[in-house]
């Protein structure tokens, strides 16, 4: 299974379109529907705050979207810890609270995630300022994190 963030949610939207590209979009509908790929609940929200339109795909398909249960809040606590952001104070440059959850959402479930997240070529020396991919390549975090286009080309699938 994978959890899918909104960054790749909305490079799909926004580099796919439905109107363009409508096989992709069945296909990660039948993902949704098949419960191979779900989305974090604050992934979702940030969905719809940044893209109404593609938030409403999501509902209409049926995507899964994941509640933070307490294994993932717990989750979210040891990868904060980790990083050293203590009293949510949390680096400009680095993951923010939605970020730390959506992490902690395929951390406590074993699964992978599919972020658009840029990866840092040169990791700060300040651990806050790690961004998605850095923060899962980790060893005590240990997700894997793929982008929506290795997401889509691991599939097999041909659009």
């Amino acid at each position: 299974m994978r959890v899918i963030d909104a960054s790749s949610t909305i490079f799909a939207w926004d580099n796919y379109p439905i109107t363009h590209f409508p096989k992709l979009w069945e296909w990660l509908a039948s993902e949704f529907e098949a419960g191979t790929l779900y989305m974090p609940n604050a992934a979702f929200g940030e969905v719809g705050h940044k893209v109404p339109d593609c938030q409403n795909w999501l509902t209409d398909c049926s995507c899964q979207v994941a509640p933070e249960t307490n294994q993932i809040v717990q989750a979210a606590y040891q990868i904060k810890q980790l990083l050293g952001i203590q009293n949510d104070q949390f680096h400009p440059d680095g993951v923010d609270e939605n970020d730390v959850l959506i992490i902690a959402t395929a951390k406590a479930n074993g699964h992978m995630l599919v972020s658009n997240e840029n990866k840092q070529p040169t990791l700060p020396a300040n651990m806050k300022r790690l961004r998605i991919p850095a923060v899962c390549d980790l060893t005590p975090v240990g997700v894997t994190c793929n982008n929506f286009v290795e997401y889509f080309k691991a599939s097999g699938k041909v659009f």
